[in-house]
């Protein structure tokens, strides 16, 4: 994957987030109609706030989703936004839903940091900053 920085007043960036959550008691309910629907609302919330999908994958009893958001908006945003969301119109939608489960998503959801380096890699290219600068810029 080669990197885009995106751009906006005041920003450049390249921010991506793994995040991924589970229905409440890890119930299998993910799947056929719902699946489909539940993948046209997490493209719906993204297009809503152009937020970049990259990956999208609906599992019956998880979903894994790789976003690239506008850097204002946390991890916890991003989330709970596909979550609250899509929760709200999969349960008007699939009655079944509502009677199976007290809320459609657990309340947690991991996410984690996505980038086009690794972590290992930025932490070496700072420390070496010093090494590489300019002859006659030394440090303050």
């Amino acid at each position: 994957m080669t990197r885009q920085v995106r751009t906006s007043p005041g920003a450049a960036y390249d921010l991506g987030y793994h995040v991924v959550w589970c229905p409440k008691y890890r119930r299998p309910v993910l799947g056929g109609r719902v699946k489909i629907r539940l993948e046209e609302l997490i493209r719906a919330k993204a297009d809503e706030h152009d937020w970049e999908i990259v990956s999208l994958e609906v599992m019956p009893d998880h979903v894994h989703l790789f976003v690239k958001p506008h850097p204002k908006n946390s991890p916890s945003y991003v989330a709970n936004q596909f979550k609250g969301f899509t929760s709200h119109h999969l349960r008007a939608e699939f009655p079944h839903l509502r009677s199976q489960l007290p809320t459609l998503w657990s309340r947690s959801y991991f996410v984690a940091t996505v980038g086009a380096v690794s972590a290992q890699t930025v932490q070496r290219y700072i420390e070496t900053q010093y090494e590489r600068a300019p002859k006659g810029s030394g440090r303050a």
